[in-house]
């Protein structure tokens, strides 16, 4: 989409940066990476009141200009290169009204960069609430830009705001919030003379970052290095005197302009929540309540729309069966993408109600609380506070969460956190679960309210979690390093939650899981169906032979006859071939050859799994075509032993190798990505294989 302008939202964590951009862009938005990192880059697009289109793009969120992570980094870079494509005509800081001495400090360093800008006072209603009086004129008088007040999350100003971004000048207007030249004089005077710099403040950058930044040759960056030199500039004393003199001048416009209540020092309603929810002991017994009330209202709530969708696609596949001539089209379409699409469609309901619980949690702040509780636990594992995040993050996926890893500045702690993410139960691995609990565990409570389903399914979130800590403990003896973490966190206010970003969370959350494990799906299914509908040589038709003599014909009624011609074409087939070949290897831990395919086309993305068992057992033809995958897998026999294939000892086998193993290429991408190595993901998937081989082994073993 063609812009007419661009701009860019800057904010502290935490201050409604990306409520605002998502109040501005609604679902007209973009998701990506910034050229060269792996940071998350979103713009978004929305058009002003003069029929202009302006282009949103929000920057990670950031306490200075000083980085000190890769995502930090980005807003230095973005703002400062006039080449980059994302360079804004306008800048937007967003600052939290409640509490503006710390947020503005980000902000004068901005404006004295010399590009436009709009301050956004966001969270006026809790400001307000709070007896905090903001002299909004005088305010804007006394910096030199226009401010308008908002609280995005209650869609209040936004207008005002438009209006504000439609009129705003494309000279930068504001007045100087220190005199910067005074802290490195002659340094400054050099670098803007030699590179032709008209910003004091800028130049003063390129002094302090200018090894870090990609749009200067190294001839340039070589060049500010020898005139630091020369000019005796210590970039730690300098960027120390700057920030006393912003605070001193901070200081002097909330003085003039902002009045707060005498009674600003009693304890907030926050603090006293606090007390409760992250108590020592009581803070971890809440945590877990929360969880298990989470697993238990996805049997819950997801057991009725599944069944609905469940039914949907088991009429889909009959009815084409019914209706289309016989033939090898058909049967590709019904058994082979039909039926993989079932395995993933089927779960949609608990993917969307994860999701909505996981935003509720963030959204009110008590993830952040969670994050808080957890720092002293992770320090005595060797991990940083920090690695929370990750950790959390990994209950959705393991990929955006190791990328988030990059906030860690401790080399060890961001190496131990990479290799132990991917342990944390992520959403693919939930319809594995489901479906294998749904098929094993009763229905039915304990203590009234307690599912046992449910707290099947707890159990399985609560061993990652523990499994994550134990490995992390291994890796911090095992890995050697010098540096310290250190870990500082914000705590939000808590807040009721938007109704309205929980919905659209579910829904973009569930359109994300359909779209990326559906073409994986769909892909996978072909394939499987080819190699479970062909076999090598004249195996097939030497098949059919065998079931047309008569000692078969006249002793097997029809319907069992196409039955074990379907069973044991399968087991002739290219799939089945591959499926033998790798048994005695998995026999050991309960699974056959059918769960040795499943294992192998699950690598490219662990709920491929679902999707492999429905085009398995739609193409073995074993059961009536009626039932839907779960009904096919408890009927499922054992050829040679009569049972069923799928007891106790080996459902939970099978989840426990699940849980552990590294069944996701994209996981396995990202963190030779994150690393620039295939030692650190080499090492991840063999030790983990490993541990799931082994896990998987004593349970079966344990349980059979």
């Amino acid at each position: 989409m063609k812009a007419d302008i661009r701009i860019a939202l800057v904010g502290n964590p935490n201050t409604g940066k990306s409520t605002l951009f998502n109040v501005l862009t609604g679902l007209n938005q973009k998701i990506g990476n910034f050229p060269g990192v792996t940071v998350d880059k979103k713009v978004g697009y929305y058009k002003l009141p003069d029929g202009r289109i302006a282009e949103v793009v929000d920057l990670p969120g950031t306490y200075s200009l000083y980085p000190k992570s890769q995502d930090e980094s980005i807003v230095f870079s973005v703002l400062a290169d006039r080449a980059n494509d994302l360079n804004p005509d306008l800048v937007i800081v967003i600052v939290d009204a409640s509490n503006l001495k710390r947020n503005l400090l980000l902000y004068t360093q901005v404006a004295d960069l010399k590009i436009p800008v709009i301050v956004a006072l966001n969270m006026m209603d809790l400001a307000n609430k709070a007896g905090i009086v903001i002299d909004i004129e005088l305010f804007s008088t006394k910096i030199g830009v226009p401010v308008v007040p908002i609280a995005a999350r209650k869609v209040e100003g936004i207008n005002e705001l438009k209006t504000a971004i439609a009129h705003a000048n494309k000279i930068a207007m504001q007045q100087d919030s220190i005199d910067v030249a005074a802290i490195a004089p002659q340094l400054i005077e050099a670098i803007t003379k030699e590179f032709n710099i008209d910003c004091p403040y800028y130049a003063l950058q390129l002094a302090h970052q200018h090894e870090t930044l990609t749009f200067l040759t190294p001839e340039q960056s070589d060049r500010i290095e020898q005139l630091e030199l020369e000019h005796g500039f210590h970039s730690q004393k300098a960027q120390g005197s700057e920030t006393i003199a912003r605070y001193s001048a901070i200081n002097d416009l909330l003085y003039d302009t902002v009045k707060k209540p005498d009674t600003a020092h009693d304890e907030t309603v926050s603090n006293k929540i606090d007390k409760v929810l992250t108590h020592k002991f009581f803070g971890f017994v809440i945590f877990f309540a929360i969880l298990m009330f989470m697993f238990q209202s996805i049997f819950a709530w997801a057991s009725y729309p599944a069944d609905l969708i469940d039914g949907l696609f088991v009429w889909m596949q009959n009815t084409l069966h019914s209706q289309l001539p016989e033939g090898p089209l058909v049967d590709l379409l019904a058994d082979g993408i039909v039926a993989g699409l079932a395995g993933v469609m089927v779960f949609i309901p608990q993917i969307a109600i994860l999701f909505a619980f996981i935003s509720i949690l963030e959204d009110t702040g008590y993830m952040s609380r969670v994050t808080f509780m957890m720092d002293k636990l992770m320090r005595k594992v060797g991990l940083n506070g920090k690695s929370v995040v990750p950790l959390i993050g990994g209950f959705a996926c393991a990929v955006p969460s190791i990328m988030s890893t990059r906030t860690i500045e401790n080399w060890k702690d961001r190496m131990i956190t990479i290799m132990v993410t991917p342990l944390v139960a992520c959403s693919a691995r939930l319809p594995v679960y489901t479906l294998l609990i749904a098929l094993v565990v009763p229905d039915k409570n304990v203590w009234w309210i307690f599912n046992l389903q449910g707290l099947a399914l707890t159990a399985m979130y609560v061993l990652s979690l523990v499994s994550a800590i134990i490995v992390a403990w291994v890796f911090k003896v095992v890995l050697k390093a010098r540096e310290r973490g250190y870990f500082i966190m914000e705590l939000p206010v808590y807040r009721m939650p938007r109704w309205g970003n929980v919905a659209y969370s579910m829904y973009d959350r569930s359109k994300s899981f359909v779209l990326q494990a559906g073409k994986v799906i769909i892909a996978v299914s072909i394939i499987l169906w080819v190699m479970a509908s062909y076999g090598p040589g004249d195996r097939f038709a030497k098949i059919d032979a065998k079931y047309h003599q008569t000692q078969y014909t006249k002793t097997i009624d029809a319907e069992q006859l196409q039955r074990n011609v379907a069973t044991e074409k399968l087991e002739a087939s290219y799939a089945g071939v591959l499926g033998h070949f790798i048994e005695p290897a998995i026999r050991p831990l309960g699974f056959d050859w059918k769960i040795g395919i499943a294992l192998i086309t699950s690598f490219a993305a662990r709920e491929v799994f679902v999707g492999t068992m429905a085009t398995i057992y739609s193409v073995n033809g074993d059961t009536d075509d009626t039932q839907s995958l779960q009904g096919k897998m408890r009927s499922a026999k054992n050829t040679q032993t009569g049972q069923p294939v799928f007891t106790v000892a080996v459902a939970f086998s099978l989840m426990i190798f699940y849980a552990f193993a590294m069944q996701c290429i994209s996981t396995v991408a990202i963190v030779y990505r994150e690393t620039k190595s295939w030692k650190w993901p080499t090492i991840q998937f063999v030790y983990m294989t490993a541990l799931a081989y082994a896990a998987s082994f004593v349970v079966y073993q344990l349980l059979k």
